[in-house]
């Protein structure tokens, strides 16, 4: 009998320790898409608890015409489907500004916009501290110019785990 309580804690323990792993605790790289003409971003992921984490990405963009910043953070939902596949959803909201140069003329506004962001990808987790996704991010401007229209972003992800 105590082999039994014994091998079911064991057990229990291990598949607890298994599900904490499809998440790892921090994940930095690139995020490579449109994102409404900012292409790369630096790219950063927090574990909140073993099926939540919470996404950063910053990306600037510097042009003849104009120059610009943007600031996402995302939370998100991960589901295990199969061995080192994860599939995850999520909402979030993105800030930034830009501002136009060298007498570039538009009817548009410089400076600060928002948006509401969703996402939705799937990524693969490397026996090696590597990651990579492919997620699909719509984007609906709420305040500002520079973001008014929804812009439909598709990127993939490179992530260093640790």
């Amino acid at each position: 009998m105590k082999k039994i309580i014994l091998l079911t804690f064991l057990l229990v323990g291990m598949l607890q320790t298994s599900f904490a792993q499809d998440i790892s605790n921090n994940a930095l790289g690139i995020r490579l898409g449109d994102n409404d003409g900012f292409g790369g971003e630096i790219s950063y992921q927090h574990k909140i608890n073993h099926e939540n984490r919470f996404e950063l990405d910053l990306g600037y963009k510097d042009k003849k015409e104009y120059s610009a910043f943007k600031l996402s953070g995302i939370y998100q939902w991960v589901w295990n489907i199969d061995g080192g596949f994860n599939w995850y959803a999520g909402f979030g909201a993105g800030i930034g500004s830009w501002s136009y140069s060298n007498g570039y003329e538009t009817e548009e506004d410089d400076g600060l916009f928002l948006n509401a962001d969703g996402n939705v990808g799937i990524e693969y987790n490397f026996r090696a501290p590597f990651l990579i996704s492919l997620d699909f991010r719509p984007e609906i401007g709420v305040l500002g110019d520079y973001g008014k229209d929804t812009d439909l972003d598709l990127a993939l992800s490179i992530r260093y785990q640790f």
